[in-house]
């Protein structure tokens, strides 16, 4: 495994979201350049100033950024978080075709700037953006994927450490399948250290059943739309779990990460872009084709593929 020296992380989009992956990059040192591309001029200079005010105290990296898309040439990483959000009354399927639109304007002008880059989609909804993204640029699936379901397994270990009394590192649980309604926990795999989750024993409570199990995939699955409901965007959180998938990248780690590639027969499933346990590296994501599923898991994977697939031919007919 060998990291990429004097690496470059590009963040396209200087929302809210773009500009806490541009933060939370510089604080972890992600890449050693960071660069925030915008097309809205005066908010992207006023985002990059702001960045750069704070850069004697974030170590090595360095920011720039601005509205012509040259601010991205030789980038290693390209994050897109640029896109329209969902209106009242909108639906997804709509949202979808209109964030398709901008990206299929987008990616040609990013690829003739950064062709070699890993192109990472967080912009919604990201799994249906990535099949049309790589369909458009034909570049190889495991070098266009979206962030998929790292935040949401973030969020499943939290509620998990909190109920069992141990660090969210000593978790280990999956959310898989779409970055939306259709996600579903591997609860067949997930173990606290080497204890299965129903073995787990926490000093002065019962022991977690399935209906409490449950219930933590549905608090997990809609914690997006507490955080939304009460501050009007979820930031810090996704702007975290997108570079920590850039520090898988760029220093060559081979990490297990849930992200969402467009698959090629993976246990049966074609053409549509789930999330996966994935070895991502350097060379991209490549999904662990020895990920096994219970019976029930396996139709619930099937059901969101069924589901992401559907809109996606929508917005293609």
């Amino acid at each position: 495994m060998t990291a990429i020296e004097n690496s470059k992380l590009t963040v396209v989009g200087a929302g809210s979201v773009g500009s806490s992956v541009a933060y939370a990059a510089l604080i972890r040192g992600s890449a050693r350049h960071v660069a925030l591309y915008d097309i809205a001029t005066a908010k992207v200079d006023a985002e990059v100033l702001d960045l750069a005010h704070g850069t004697q105290f974030t170590g090595s990296s360095d920011i720039i950024g601005g509205s012509d898309v040259s601010v991205a040439e030789g980038s290693h990483v390209v994050v897109i978080t640029a896109g329209a959000k969902q209106n009242p009354g909108q639906s997804r399927i709509e949202l979808a075709g209109v964030n398709a639109g901008i990206l299929k304007t987008m990616m040609p002008q990013l690829l003739e700037v950064a062709p070699n880059a890993i192109y990472v989609i967080v912009t919604n909804p990201c799994d249906v953006l990535t099949v049309l993204a790589q369909e458009a640029t034909g570049l190889p699936p495991e070098r266009i994927f979206a962030s998929g379901t790292v935040l949401d397994t973030s969020r499943l270990r939290w509620q998990l450490a909190r109920r069992a009394g141990v660090s969210s590192s000593s978790v280990h649980a999956y959310i898989v399948g779409e970055h939306g309604d259709t996600e579903f926990p591997l609860w067949s795999a997930a173990t606290i250290g080497t204890v299965p989750i129903l073995d787990w024993e926490t000093p002065g409570q019962p022991p977690m059943t399935t209906e409490e199990l449950d219930d933590i995939a549905v608090n997990v699955r809609d914690a997006a739309y507490k955080v939304i409901q009460g501050k009007g965007a979820t930031n810090y959180a996704i702007g975290l779990s997108s570079a920590r998938i850039v520090e898988a990248i760029l220093h060559d780690e081979h990490a297990v990460l849930p992200v969402s590639t467009v698959l090629r027969d993976y246990h049966g499933i074609d053409g549509v872009a789930l999330s996966v346990p994935s070895i991502v590296s350097a060379s991209g994501a490549v999904p662990v084709p020895a990920t096994s599923f219970s019976g029930k898991e396996f139709d619930q994977l099937r059901h969101s593929a069924d589901h992401l697939r559907q809109v996606v031919d929508t917005l293609r007919s």
